[in-house]
């Protein structure tokens, strides 16, 4: 399977999209799996639609989930795969993000995190730590950074994962059951930005690997580190999964892949 195109590559050189993107294509050729589609949303991250040689939809803000969704329904034998960022992920998004873990529909979202606005010259993003200074908020932020892993829990979503881009064969391996996952599975992705908030680069020393299916467990997972902070441990791999009947299996129309 050939996942590259001649697109030229126009992220930042050095930018941890390069690492994503590489992380993908062995997931994806690892997995042996066929007829992915993508939805990709609008940022740095979503670049990605032109250098990845699967069909799809370049989407809008915070909304790559109900476009996926609706690929989903309207084909439920395509293996649906959404990039998005932090931003229009927990902002725009965040409805469609809760939803998305109760109804349990059988498609991968990757979230690209570097908690800011990076295409958009830096702005602040839900994730994004206190005393943040950006254009948005030239005083620093003041709002406690919101815990997408916690949102997760609560939300019923069915395979929870935190990864480091710069770790390129541990995310490859993630995603890859990620994508095997039967039922909603969701990557939170952290990585650098060259440009903006580089007071959040190099997390990677604070990183240790976990695999977890204890829901007790999860929740004191998603509680180790509070995105606000260079302190602690930082748990990276599988935060929670469990078998849960899927949207297209509780629906006949949808069942036998009509």
């Amino acid at each position: 399977m050939n996942l590259d195109t001649k697109n030229e590559i126009t992220w930042c050189p050095g930018c941890s999209n390069f690492m994503i993107l590489n992380s993908v294509k062995k997931a994806i050729k690892k997995s042996k799996i066929k007829n992915f589609t993508m939805v990709t949303g609008i940022g740095c991250h979503a670049k990605i639609f032109d250098y990845l040689n699967i069909s799809g939809i370049y989407g809008l803000h915070g909304r790559v989930l109900p476009t996926m969704l609706g690929i989903k329904i309207g084909n439920p034998k395509l293996n649906v795969i959404g990039f998005a960022g932090d931003g229009d992920t927990y902002s725009e998004g965040l409805s469609h993000f809760i939803s998305a873990g109760r109804y349990n529909s059988n498609m991968t979202l990757l979230v690209h995190d570097n908690q800011s606005f990076s295409l958009t010259t830096g702005q602040v993003t839900p994730t994004s730590q206190q005393g943040f200074k950006a254009k948005s908020e030239p005083l620093g932020n003041f709002n406690t950074p919101l815990n997408p892993l916690k949102l997760a829990l609560s939300s019923g979503i069915t395979f929870i994962a935190r990864c480091d881009s710069k770790d390129i064969d541990h995310t490859a391996k993630i995603i890859e059951q990620a994508i095997k996952h039967k039922g909603f599975a969701f990557v939170e992705i952290i990585q650098t930005c060259l440009i903006f908030n580089k007071e959040m680069n190099n997390l990677s020393k604070y990183t240790y690997k976990v695999n977890n299916s204890n829901m007790k467990k999860a929740i004191i997972l998603a509680d180790k580190w509070n995105y606000n902070s260079k302190k602690g441990k930082i748990p990276i791999g599988i935060i929670y999964k469990e078998k849960r009947k899927t949207l297209e299996e509780n629906w006949p129309q949808l069942k036998n892949g009509r």
